[in-house]
């Protein structure tokens, strides 16, 4: 975990999970980067969270993967599921919910399935695609421990790749155009970005 800058109770906090996805921030906005996977994200915004001053708000910038074919570009997320936990065993297991879906009121239509392992499989993404058109590590984790403090969430993420062989090589040669790409979207519709 790393925090770049001062939070202030007057301008939202950007959440990014590693430093190549904030290369080509230049911003005015304090920025944390959390680490990847659903545990570092959660407990380093968590932490952040718990001190005063908090944030206006929050916003998660980030790549994803493309879990169905022709999607690209930068995708506001409407609704966030978790992949990798099996909430309906849960259910029958101990008659509680256990990781349902979260409806993120500036969302879209856009479903973003995440969980901790780097989707890099097909029949995998197969699966996944059932379910939503984007995969990450971290947006879960992210709108569950905003949703625990009461702090408005935003997910904002760049396809990287398509989720399938060979996506890990794909996200290491296009995390930097994405970088650019969500620093441009940031600058246009945050407007506190520059300061």
């Amino acid at each position: 975990m790393e925090l770049l800058g001062s939070i202030t109770s007057d301008r939202p906090l950007l959440v990014l999970a590693v430093k190549e996805e904030a290369q080509f921030f230049d911003t005015a906005l304090p920025v944390l980067l959390t680490g990847i996977g659903k545990v570092n994200a959660a407990t380093a915004l968590t932490a952040v969270l718990a001190r005063e001053p908090r944030p206006s708000g929050i916003v998660n910038l980030g790549t994803a993967g493309a879990l169905r074919a022709g999607w690209s570009g930068t995708h506001v997320v409407g609704t966030v599921v978790q992949h990798d936990l099996d909430g309906e065993l849960l259910a029958r297991l101990t008659g509680e919910t256990y990781g349902a879906p979260i409806a993120l009121p500036d969302g879209g239509d856009v479903v973003l399935a995440t969980g901790d392992a780097f989707v890099s499989d097909e029949a995998v993404r197969a699966r996944l695609a059932e379910r939503a058109p984007l995969v990450d590590m971290e947006g879960y984790a992210l709108a569950a421990a905003a949703e625990l403090a009461g702090m408005p969430l935003r997910i904002v993420k760049h396809v990287s790749d398509e989720a399938g062989d060979g996506a890990d090589r794909t996200w290491r040669e296009s995390v930097a155009a994405c970088s650019r790409e969500l620093a441009d979207w940031a600058a246009e519709h945050i407007p506190a970005y520059r300061g």
